[in-house]
C-alpha cells in the first residue's frame, strides 16, 4: 500500500511539473541564415522567451523548437462558461457566458 501511495504522489508531482505542449520544425539547408521564421516573423538565433503567439522557442540553424506558455482548460462548467484566450497573460480565461467579467472554476488543464 505504501508503494502505491508513493507512486501516486510521484505521478502527481510529474504531472504538475509537466511542460506545455511542444513541437519542432527542422530548417532546410540554407533556409535559416539569419534566424528562424515563425508565423511570418523572423526570430534571431538563440532563446526566444515569448513569441507573439505565446510560445517559448529556441532557434538554431538546424531547427526551431517551441513550447506553449499556456494550458488549455478541459474541465469546467461548459454549459454556463466559455473559454477566451488572453494574449496579454498568455493563458486561457474561463468566464461566465452571461457575465464575462466573472471567472469560472477550472478543475483541470492540459498543455
Amino acid at each position: 500500500m505504501k508503494s502505491f501511495l508513493s507512486f501516486l504522489v510521484a505521478m502527481g508531482i510529474i504531472v504538475t511539473l509537466g511542460d506545455a505542449y511542444c513541437y519542432s520544425k527542422r530548417n532546410k539547408p540554407g533556409e535559416a541564415d539569419k534566424g528562424c521564421m515563425l508565423d511570418g516573423k523572423l526570430y534571431h538565433f538563440g532563446e526566444i522567451l515569448r513569441t507573439e503567439n505565446c510560445f517559448r522557442c529556441s532557434c538554431s540553424q538546424d531547427a526551431m523548437r517551441c513550447c506553449s506558455l499556456f494550458h488549455t482548460p478541459t474541465s469546467y462548467d461548459k454549459e454556463n462558461c466559455k473559454v477566451v484566450f488572453n494574449k496579454k497573460s498568455c493563458d486561457y480565461d474561463v468566464v461566465l457566458k452571461s457575465d464575462p467579467s466573472k471567472e469560472c472554476v477550472v478543475y483541470s488543464r492540459v498543455g
